[in-house]
Formats: structure tokens, sequence, C-alpha cells
């Protein structure tokens, strides 16, 4: 019974992000969602509250399994760069793996849905990187400036060349990648 449960809450999930990407927040429905998961309106309300609860908890599993693979391999003992380079190119591979739940969370993250989400709730999991990059302002390595700023600097590159409308003109070769790194790690090091 509880493999089925599992089966059906993974096929709302991916319904929700879905039917977002297809139509928006506004337009995408409970009814639209359930029929997308081959489910009942009613078993959507088994899980989530509403409709809003279904589409803040999608981001926030989305936020989950993006931790994850930022997280993989993750060893604190490495050089403060190799860290963050290891958790660029994880979320690099991320992006351009899992390009639908990337959009689902951009869309989200620009909306005013994002106000119900806790930030702390969604950053904790992502807590190493935050202390990796803590650990390098204090031995001075990398420059000392608000956290946000550091993270837009070090990721954001990565969130670009990984969807390849925005960057049609860039090859994506091991090349490019280790150099696109290379200008983001330089944006915040000392």
């Amino acid at each position: 019974m509880r493999v089925k449960d599992e089966i059906k809450r993974e096929a709302i999930f991916r319904a929700t992000v879905k039917v977002v990407n297809e139509v928006g927040f506004a337009a995408s429905s409970v009814t639209k969602i359930a029929r997308e998961a081959g489910v009942s309106p009613a078993t959507i309300y088994i899980y989530y509250e509403n409709k809003e609860d279904l589409l803040v908890s999608t981001y926030i599993e989305i936020k989950r399994r993006f931790s994850a693979v930022v997280l993989r391999d993750f060893d604190e003992s490495l050089p403060i760069r190799d860290i963050l380079e290891r958790a660029w190119r994880n979320t690099f591979a991320f992006i351009t793996e899992n390009p639908e739940l990337f959009y689902y969370a951009e869309q989200f993250a620009n909306s005013p849905f994002i106000n119900r989400v806790n930030r702390e709730e969604i950053e904790k999991p992502f807590e190493p990187v935050l202390n990796t990059l803590r650990r390098g302002i204090e031995q001075k390595i990398i420059k000392e400036v608000p956290m946000d700023m550091l993270l837009a600097f070090i990721f954001y590159p990565a969130y670009m060349l990984a969807k390849p409308q925005l960057c049609p003109g860039v090859e994506l070769t091991e090349e490019t990648i280790e150099a696109a790194f290379s200008m983001a790690w330089d944006a915040i090091k000392r």
C-alpha cells in the first residue's frame, strides 16, 4: 500500500510541474493537475490542503531534490575552491538534467507564492555550501560581501549556461564549463 501512495504522490508532483510549466500558476487547477496525474481531484486533497499547499509543497520538494544533487559527493576536507566547483558542477548538472523542475522553481521564485515559503526551510539543506562560503570569508579566501551576492556571482552563471536558449552562442564543452566556473570563482575570490 505504501508503494502505491508514493507512486501517486510522485505522479501528482510531476503533473503539477508539467501543468504549471505549460499554463502558469493562475491557469493551473487541481482538476487539470489531477487529470494529468491520472488521479481524481479528491486524491490530491488527501495529500494537500488546497492548490496553494500543492504548489508550495512542489517547490519545496524541488529544492529538496536540488540540494541532494548539489551536495552529492560533498567533502568539506577539500580546498574551498574544489568544494565550490563540485557544488557548481552539480548545480549545472541538475538544471541540464531536470529543466522542467528548474523552470517551475524559477517561476515560483518570481511569483507571490514565494512569500509563503519559509526561507530558512529551503536554505537549510544547502547549509554545507553556505558554511563553506563562510569559512572562505573567515580564511580571507573569499570576498567579504553579503551571502546573497556571493551566491549570485558563483551560482548564477551555472543557471544561465544550463539554459541553452539564454546562451545560444556557447557550445557546452568541458573547456567552456571549466572556463565558466573559473570566471565565477574569480568573481568571489579575494
